[in-house]
């Protein structure tokens, strides 16, 4: 006869050690599976429910580990962490991978002309913003003037972006014409994230102990956590909008294109989408969503962090500051689910 599962799994935390890039990366691997959203509104209730019994000490009969982690990355992928409501479909994480990798192979097929390149940075900064607002923090909520800064931003700063350097290589090689929308979305990225985390940059991000208790905010935690999502979203487009310019520029002058022309577009979509499968979840993995963080308790004064010594993994505080026994704290990343690029 089995036994009952133990009630004291904490699933508020990811099943993998996050103190690896490998168990981070097996985390977001499943929290962007594309397969989650084409689960039924039944399969994604009972979800719900089974992770809701559990955090109430209720065990479905039955219910091995593994459900119950099958339950709660299907919970996660589907229903806001802090307000508990169902996301719309394409500002869910498993949504990034379909959605990226059509818009993406289009702003790549379509390119060459001004309406195209206005039109197709017009729908990708959309999506950001649909998203951007899908997941929003209930901590620090985004406003609609926050939400719309950031989208006229991103849209005019992508769109002037391409247009210029659309204007600039006319007379160079087509394969550089190729790389004119990279250079767009890594431009919007710069402008897209810091602004739509504007409220971070100014007042910090929280400091937490051991037990959760919040001691304070960090403007240096957030800078840095801003500064490594701009690079880990720029990472993660790189693969599926550097590669696939020089596959289609040799397809093209083969036959089967010339002749089939129609086609370039679904191969682009369906070369970045093989891409993003694996650069999504690789470069959400890069760097950790939470960082311990090393200081006296001098340091702490009225809520504000004055120093901070940043590590990736828990320090033995022993080994660190054996003469000043320093405490150390968590600060909460607002790295995967918080922003999108």
């Amino acid at each position: 006869m089995s036994s009952e599962l133990d009630t004291n799994i904490n699933i508020k935390e990811p099943r993998w050690d996050q103190g690896t890039f490998m168990g981070r990366a097996k985390h977001f691997f499943t929290v962007t599976d594309p397969r989650n959203i084409l689960l039924s509104k039944e399969q994604l209730e009972t979800a719900r429910q089974i992770i809701q019994d559990y955090r109430q000490g209720i065990v479905s009969p039955g219910l091995t580990e593994d459900e119950l982690w099958r339950a709660k990355y299907i919970y996660d992928s589907a229903f806001h962490p802090d307000t508990g409501e169902k996301m719309i479909v394409i500002g869910r994480m498993s949504a990034q991978v379909p959605m990226n990798m059509t818009i993406t192979g289009c702003m790549m097929t379509f390119y060459k002309t001004t309406p195209a390149v206005v039109f197709w940075q017009w729908i990708n900064q959309s999506f950001n913003a649909i998203v951007n607002y899908t997941n929003r923090s209930g901590d620090a909520p985004i406003t609609v003037s926050q939400l719309g800064t950031a989208y006229v931003s991103a849209t005019t700063g992508a769109v002037a972006t391409a247009l210029g350097l659309n204007a600039l290589t006319k007379h160079v090689s087509p394969l550089i014409g190729r790389f004119v929308p990279f250079a767009a979305v890594a431009a919007a990225n710069c402008i897209n994230i810091p602004l739509m985390r504007q409220r971070e940059l100014k007042y910090g991000i929280p400091i937490t102990d051991d037990n959760d208790n919040r001691l304070g905010e960090s403007k240096h935690a957030a800078q840095q956590a801003i500064t490594q999502v701009v690079v880990s979203r720029i990472l993660m487009a790189a693969p599926g909008m550097a590669i696939p310019p020089f596959l289609m520029n040799t397809l093209e002058k083969k036959a089967f294109l010339k002749k089939f022309p129609w086609m370039s577009a679904p191969i682009q979509v369906g070369l970045v989408g093989f891409c993003l499968v694996f650069a999504t979840p690789l470069c959400c993995a890069l760097f950790p969503q939470k960082r311990w963080v090393i200081s006296d308790h001098h340091l702490y004064c009225k809520g504000k962090c004055i120093c901070l010594t940043f590590a990736t993994s828990k320090p033995d505080k022993h080994l660190q500051h054996p003469k000043h026994c320093p405490n150390i704290y968590t600060v909460c990343h607002p790295h995967s689910r918080r922003l999108r690029a």
